[in-house]
């Protein structure tokens, strides 16, 4: 029977096999420091076969380069022994909700959802740490090799934070706010769809680095807009030399030619300029030219009144007769309210485009500003526990492009601070009835002990993300009880930590036979069957949001995931019978703990049992 890995995805080990399935003969062996030999690329034939001339040495190229890179990007591909623990205490409609919140380093936490979600998030938005010299970086630790990796991942911080702060002093003060984004972005985009795009929130001293570094992880042909988000309202007269009042949002999609936006609808004032003087049948107008700057046509043309027009010196008419003449028939030539004006067509409202193209250029009236952040804080009883926070109606634009009411779009935040996008996701999906889900990430970072939160009894500011979320959706289903009475306003709190496997450093000759019966569960004493069972959703691959039924089979707890797609007893002594009882429920796949079963002959005969009851069912082991 196999056995779950209980580790996240190798990524390096995947892209070996992606090389070696393109270019078979670049792979050779190597051994590692113990002498065991492993699958490894033979770089300088991989360079001569993807080179049009002789590769000789490295050659100096065009990128963005910084000390650390290389040890970042190794951190990236390296997979993480660890697990997600479900806290169904500190969640909100845990079984019934789509939404995930978690709690941990989000370095982990995206390697943890590399075979769930990957290819399957619409959007990202995220709001980094700007580097201003005064914010905090996550301290990722970088492996020499594998074994120390794996190591130091089935450890806990003693100190129970991961950040140090960056200042302006640190001699690596760039490098550092680069290495700790790239293996996240890597990550990232992994995750996203063909079709999916990353909003990310940036101040003028990073935005030149992220826009090189999204140009080599998205690739430089995927970028889609710089666009500046006006943050304040007023003006700094005493900035000495002008007045901070935009940040950037930098948008790059994983495939721009599989992107596409929404429209945003017409403002009031857009609409303004449509009216219906004349009482025409088709409705509301407005007069456009008849004239383009490019073409071939500058003959005149006569209307029916008798009007003479031609395009003006250097334009050129932007309809042929045949159209000119049907727009006339049809009083669809606007003369002025006198008659006697230079011809316009009437362009009708009915008939153009529903809503405008977005623009570059986003004002604080249309999305908010930063006061407004913290005025929604404050009317959720939160004022001043964050710094800095964004207004959801900035992410709330972002998400409306990108996304559809009609689809089950997942939206990612891995920098959750505030949770303004999960607000931003649940404030939109009650105005046009979507199904949107949003999964945050967020480092249960301590609270600063002169901080409004820790003074309003936060410990963390998980503990804050988690809260804000609770009171913006009790808050917007009650102003939407009438038109989105089932809201999605739940989440799933689920916690990375340490691998549920217990931990065993013994070399065999130093395991005694009368310890041998203290090794033979091979799980910690602290978890439980629900934890067990996360671990499992995570190893193979399951949606982390899927419904959970437990019930009670010959005595036995066993949890079916999503009716039938998934069915797990970490119970002891699991029988036979209980064993042919699943097996006859079909399920698509089961598990088992190893040490679990009654007797031998029980773990002998699950496979056999569901190869005759139930053939298509992946069995496995934990």
């Amino acid at each position: 029977m196999n056995k779950l890995k209980l580790h996240s995805l190798d990524c390096t080990k995947e892209r070996v096999m992606q090389i070696a399935t393109l270019f078979p003969h670049c792979i050779t062996e190597a051994k590692d420091d113990n002498g065991t030999p492993f699958q490894a690329v033979d770089f300088d034939l991989l360079r001569q076969e993807l080179s049009s001339f002789v590769v000789d040495g490295p050659t100096e190229r065009y990128g963005l380069n910084w000390p650390g890179k290389r040890e970042a990007l190794v951190t990236a591909n390296m997979p993480v022994a660890k697990t997600l623990r479900p806290a169904v205490s500190e969640s909100v409609e845990f079984n019934d909700t789509q939404n995930l919140l978690i709690e941990g380093d989000n370095l982990d936490g995206l390697k943890l959802l590399q075979e769930t979600f990957l290819n399957r998030i619409k959007i990202i938005c995220i709001d980094p740490p700007y580097n201003t010299g005064q914010d905090f970086l996550y301290e990722d630790d970088f492996a020499e090799n594998l074994e120390t990796y794996l190591e130091k991942s089935n450890q806990r911080d003693e100190l129970g934070s991961r950040l140090i702060t960056n200042t302006e002093s640190n001699g690596r003060f760039h490098s550092d706010w680069l290495s700790m984004m790239y293996p996240r972005l890597k990550l990232a985009r992994n995750l996203l769809r063909e079709d999916g795009v990353i909003f990310i929130t940036i101040s003028d001293v990073e935005v030149g680095n992220l826009r090189k570094l999204c140009d080599e992880v998205f690739g430089e042909a995927n970028f889609v807009a710089n666009i500046i988000w006006q943050k304040k309202y007023t003006r700094a007269n005493d900035a000495k030399w002008f007045s901070d009042n935009h940040d950037h949002v930098l948008c790059f999609a994983r495939d721009k030619s599989c992107l596409r936006l929404n429209s945003l609808p017409r403002s009031e004032e857009q609409l303004s300029a449509y009216s219906n003087p004349d009482n025409h049948p088709k409705g509301r107008w407005k007069a456009t030219p008849l004239h383009a700057k490019s073409g071939t046509n500058t003959k005149s043309y006569t209307f029916l009144n008798g009007t003479t027009w031609a395009p003006p010196a250097g334009t050129f008419r932007r309809f042929n007769d045949d159209s000119m003449r049907e727009m006339d028939k049809g009083n669809e030539i606007w003369f002025g309210a006198d008659g006697k004006q230079t011809p316009s067509r009437k362009s009708f409202l009915n008939e153009i485009k529903a809503g405008v193209v977005p623009v570059t250029i986003w004002p604080y009236d249309e999305v908010g500003h930063n006061h407004e952040a913290n005025n929604e804080l404050k009317e959720l009883g939160l004022n001043g526990v964050f710094d800095n926070p964004k207004p959801s109606r900035l992410f709330k634009r972002a998400i409306f492009l990108a996304s559809s009411s009609q689809k089950d779009d997942i939206v990612l935040d891995f920098f959750a601070g505030s949770a303004t996008t999960a607000s931003a996701v649940m404030k939109l999906n009650a105005e046009d009835g979507g199904n949107r889900r949003f999964i945050l990430m967020q480092l249960a970072e301590p609270c600063n002990k002169a901080s409004e939160a820790f003074k309003a009894g936060f410990t963390s500011i998980c503990d804050v993300s988690k809260e804000r979320i609770r009171r913006a959706g009790t808050k917007i289903k009650a102003e939407n009880a009438t038109t989105a009475p089932n809201l999605d306003i739940g989440f799933r709190v689920l916690k990375i930590d340490t691998s549920n496997m217990a931990d065993v450093y013994y070399a065999p000759d130093v395991v005694k036979q009368a310890d041998l019966v203290a090794h033979t569960d091979n799980l910690k004493p602290d978890r439980t069957p629900e934890d067990l069972l996360f671990q499992v959703l995570v190893d193979w691959g399951v949606d982390l949001s899927l419904p959970i039924q437990p019930e009670t089979i010959a005595g036995k707890k066993v949890f079916f995931v999503d009716g039938n797609a998934l069915a797990a007893c970490f119970d002891p002594k699991i029988s036979e019978d209980l064993v042919k009882a699943l097996a006859q429920r079909k399920p698509l796949r089961a598990v088992f703990r190893d040490s679990s079963y009654a007797s031998d002959s029980t773990k002998i005969n699950v496979e056999q049992i569901f190869k005759l009851l139930s053939p298509e069912t992946e069995v496995k082991s934990l």
